[in-house]
C-alpha cells in the first residue's frame, strides 16, 4: 500500500509520497529541518537565476528523502534535493568527488553539503528503465551500459582509499567474514539452529575471499544496486550512473550481481553471457587470462550478496527494521545457496 499526503504553505503546494512506509521516521517531519534543507536548495536555485514553477513532490523512504523542485515553463524541468540516513550520508560527498574524478560517467551535482549529507542534482534525462519499457533498448544496450560502468570503475581504482576516507562502507574481500558474523548474530529471523548452520559455513567464505584476492583485481566502487532505475540514458549509447546510497568499496566485479539477475529475469539465461563479456572486456588489460577473469567474476558476484545484506540497515534512526531483517536474511542465505550466476 502506498501512502501520500498533500500540504500547502503560503502559495507552495507539496505532495508527499511515503510509499509503503507510513511509519518511517525521517527528518522530513521536522519543521526546522525542512526549513533549513529547502532553504538551502532555494538559495542555490535562485543563485542560478531559476524560479520554481509548480508543486514540490517529495519521496520519503526509510533510507532517504528526495524532493523534486520544478523549474522552467510548466514545471517540466526540475532539480532534485536528496538527503540520506546517517549511515549513507556519505553519498553527498561521494557524489561530489565522483563528479571530479569521472565526470563523463555520473551526474554533476549543482551543490553539495557533505557535512549535512545534502545534494542538489540536475535533471539527468530519461531513466534507462523507461527506455527499456518502451522497447527502445534491450539486452544489447544492457551490455553496453555495464561495459561503460566497468570503464568507470577502472578509472576509480586510484581513488579506493579516498572513497573509504569519505565514509563509503567497506565490503572488500577481507571485510566479508567479519560482516557475515555481524549480520548473522544481529538478525532475529535466524533461530539458533540456522545461525549455527550459517556460521559453520564461515570457513568456505574465508576460502572464497582468499581465492578472489589471489586474482589480484584491485578494489573499486561497487554501486551495490545497479538496476535499470539507477541508470540514466540521456541519448542512445550514453549512460549515466547515479544513486550511491547503497555503495561500498569492494571487489568491482560484485557490481554484476544485480544486472545479471535483472537481464536473466527479463530476457532469459541466454542474455547473461554477453553481459558478462561486455563487463569484463575493460578489465582485460590487467593481464589476467579470460578464464581467470570469469572465475573472479563468479566469486565476486556470489560474495556481493553480503554487501547487499549490509546495505539494508542504512536507515534513519527509529525506523522499524522488519523489512530490513527480512531482506538482509534473504541475501545472507543466498550467499551459500546460490548456484553459478551464468
Amino acid at each position: 500500500m502506498r501512502t501520500s499526503d498533500e500540504r500547502t504553505s503560503g502559495e507552495r503546494t507539496t505532495v508527499v509520497d511515503r510509499g509503503r512506509f507510513p511509519d518511517a521516521r525521517t527528518p522530513w517531519d521536522d519543521e526546522e529541518w525542512r526549513r533549513e534543507a529547502l532553504g538551502w536548495a532555494e538559495r542555490t536555485i535562485a543563485a542560478r537565476g531559476w524560479t520554481e514553477t509548480g508543486p514540490r513532490e517529495v519521496r520519503v523512504r526509510p533510507w532517504s528523502i528526495l524532493v523534486r523542485l520544478p523549474i522552467g515553463e510548466g514545471g517540466r524541468d526540475a532539480v532534485w534535493l536528496k538527503t540520506g540516513a546517517p549511515d549513507n550520508a556519505f553519498e553527498a560527498g561521494l557524489s561530489g568527488a565522483l563528479a571530479d574524478w569521472v565526470p563523463e560517467h555520473v551526474m554533476t551535482p549543482l551543490a553539495v553539503d557533505a557535512e549535512r549529507g545534502w545534494t542538489l542534482l540536475p535533471d539527468g534525462g530519461p531513466l534507462f528503465r523507461g527506455v527499456l519499457d518502451r522497447g527502445e533498448a534491450g539486452p544489447g544496450e544492457w551490455a553496453a551500459a555495464v561495459g561503460r560502468y566497468a570503464r568507470m570503475q577502472r578509472l576509480l581504482l586510484p581513488h579506493a582509499d579516498r572513497m573509504s576516507a569519505l565514509g563509503v562502507p567497506g565490503a572488500r574481500p577481507r571485510d566479508l567474514p567479519g560482516l557475515l558474523d555481524e549480520l548473522v548474530e544481529a538478525n532475529p529471523l535466524f533461530d539458533t539452529a540456522e545461525r549455527t548452520a550459517l556460521l559453520r559455513q564461515r570457513p568456505r567464505l574465508v576460502d572464497w575471499c582468499a581465492e578472489l584476492d589471489a586474482y589480484g583485481v584491485p578494489d573499486s566502487l561497487d554501486h551495490c544496486d545497479l538496476h535499470d532505475g539507477q541508470i540514466l540514458a540521456p541519448e542512445p549509447g550514453r549512460f549515466t550512473f547515479f544513486d550511491w546510497g547503497d555503495a561500498c568499496v569492494a571487489h568491482p566485479f560484485g557490481s554484476l550481481l544485480v544486472p545479471l539477475r535483472t537481464v536473466r529475469e527479463r530476457y532469459g539465461p541466454e542474455a547473461a553471457a554477453p553481459l558478462v563479456e561486455a563487463y569484463l572486456e575493460p578489465w582485460e588489460s590487467l593481464g589476467l587470462p579470460a578464464a581467470e577473469l570469469r572465475a573472479a567474476a563468479l566469486l565476486a558476484v556470489r560474495l556481493a550478496a553480503l554487501g547487499r545484506a549490509g546495505s539494508w540497515f542504512r536507515l534513519f534512526p527509529g525506523t522499524p527494521l522488519a523489512d530490513s531483517h527480512e531482506a538482509s536474511a534473504y541475501w545472507v542465505r543466498d550467499l551459500f545457496a546460490s548456484e553459478d550466476a551464468w
